[in-house]
């Protein structure tokens, strides 16, 4: 489909006052980078559906509250953290943790796994000592726009361990918006706040159009 095709699809954000802005389609390369870069995203499988919500939550990368005992045992070295070293197993322990009430189903892992491949989409592991996955967390990169997707964790702080070491990447590659779509008790513990939606695409708009290099290469899962 040209980018003509997905703006008849969609909804346009701008002007659509409701969170859903389209029901169907498929989880191609082209239609997730298109609503990406528009501020949307997809929610469910079977049909598709694809929001933009309003207001919109996003975190501020240099004002980020991690609490002491994040910290203490970042700086400890427990876990040997990794990108883009297991993005599919990343995907499905997101998905496990949420069990019943998940929508990563295997359709989206399977587009999110071609988005990995082509660049677009990016995990970061933790490992325990015994070499287990035990956090993580993925999302998709798009100039200096980040969008988180999901974190889980099988040890305690694993998973805000990994964000914290996504933050640290994101301001080394400067991005400039990180968007968590809602918030939650974790996102706003750690700082995440909300904006309009329109502030939102505005932001968007610019950081999707400017230039960066996302330094770790995505696997080849």
């Amino acid at each position: 489909m040209t980018k003509r095709s997905f703006a008849q699809f969609f909804k346009n954000p701008r002007e659509w006052r409701e969170d859903l802005v389209a029901v169907g389609g498929d989880f191609s390369v082209e239609r997730l980078l298109y609503a990406y870069t528009h501020g949307i995203f997809p929610w469910s499988e079977d049909p598709i559906r694809w929001y933009c919500l309003d207001p919109r939550a996003i975190f501020d990368l240099n004002r980020v509250h991690f609490s002491k005992t994040v910290l203490r045992k970042v700086k400890q070295n427990r876990f040997r953290v990794s990108f883009n070293e297991a993005f599919p197993i990343v995907m499905q322990a997101c998905a496990y943790r949420e069990k019943d009430n998940t929508w990563i189903t295997p359709g989206f892992i399977e587009g999110y796994k071609e988005l990995h491949k082509q660049g677009w989409a990016h995990s970061v592991e933790v490992w325990n000592s015994e070499n287990v996955l035990v956090g993580g967390v993925y999302g998709v990169a798009i100039g200096k726009f980040f969008a988180g997707e999901s974190m889980f964790s099988f040890a305690s702080d694993a998973g805000k361990i990994a964000l914290y070491h996504l933050f640290a990447k994101l301001r080394e590659s400067n991005f400039v918006l990180f968007d968590t779509q809602q918030l939650n008790h974790v996102t706003w513990q750690l700082g995440a706040y909300e904006i309009p939606k329109l502030s939102y695409l505005d932001r968007l708009e610019r950081a999707v159009a400017e230039q960066t290099a996302w330094v770790i290469p995505p696997s080849h899962d």
